[in-house]
């Protein structure tokens, strides 16, 4: 059973359309990417599952439970990591289960089992701004993580960071998520991050917005450590240039 579903979801603004009839699955423990080229609508389609703006048609599905235009079902990481930078990592990380009503020190308990984990240990007690900008988004995705019910939204999350970073964090990514097995739904502009990272592929085009095709993505993960460098990578990249006319 698909995790979340997206059934024929439309949104205008000021009489535009911005996306129309869109349909969408996510199944447990799956990596699936929106790719498209910038202003196609892809953020508008985030802001409708997270529940932070409400479709013209259409409805999102949770485990079988309809969730449209309900907030705080399905957690939601923008491209800033969005850190406060007046609280260190640990009460950064610690705040859904603050704002779930935990005690702070319980908060910080639970949060602090992680930390190891996600490879962050000893930044509990540092700022944000001590912190380079791939561990940023490392505590941001464990916050993101644990605000979660197993389902997350993540908006180019390494579309900041320098080639190099961005290549580290890929590996960081995929080794993570084979261990806590989130579902998640992920924005990208990037063909080659798309390729390496997703199970699944949608595409994205058209004014409004259209899924256009969908890519799967056939090797299993963990893949190749020079997956990107294979024949069956380009093969993969040439499709889809094809199909975006790029």
């Amino acid at each position: 059973m698909a995790e979340l579903k997206v059934r024929g979801v439309s949104k205008s603004f000021e009489g535009k359309k911005i996306i129309e009839n869109i349909s969408i699955e996510l199944h447990q423990g799956e990596i699936v990417s929106l790719l498209g080229i910038s202003g196609g609508g892809k953020t508008t389609l985030f802001n409708v599952i997270a529940g932070l703006s409400s479709p013209d048609q259409g409805a999102v599905y949770l485990d079988g439970e309809e969730i449209t235009g309900k907030p705080g079902k399905i957690s939601y990481m923008l491209q800033k990591d969005l850190l406060l930078p007046y609280r260190t990592i640990e009460d950064n990380v610690a705040l859904p289960l603050l704002i779930k009503g935990e005690k702070k020190r319980e908060a910080r308990k639970k949060v602090g089992a992680y930390f190891e984990e996600f490879g962050l240990d000893g930044t509990e007690k540092k700022y944000p701004h001590q912190l380079s900008g791939g561990m940023r988004q490392r505590a941001a995705l464990l916050r993101t993580y644990l605000f979660s019910d197993g389902v997350a939204l993540l908006d180019e999350p390494f579309s900041a960071l320098d080639t190099l970073t961005k290549n580290s964090m890929h590996a960081w990514y995929l080794n993570i998520m084979e261990q806590i097995r989130l579902s998640t739904l992920f924005i990208t502009h990037d063909i080659d991050e798309a390729i390496l990272l997703s199970d699944r592929i949608y595409l994205m085009g058209g004014k409004p917005g259209k899924i256009t095709d969908e890519i799967i993505i056939r090797e299993r993960k963990p893949r190749e450590k020079d997956f990107n460098l294979t024949g069956e990578f380009l093969d993969y990249k040439r499709e889809i240039l094809e199909k975006l006319k790029m």
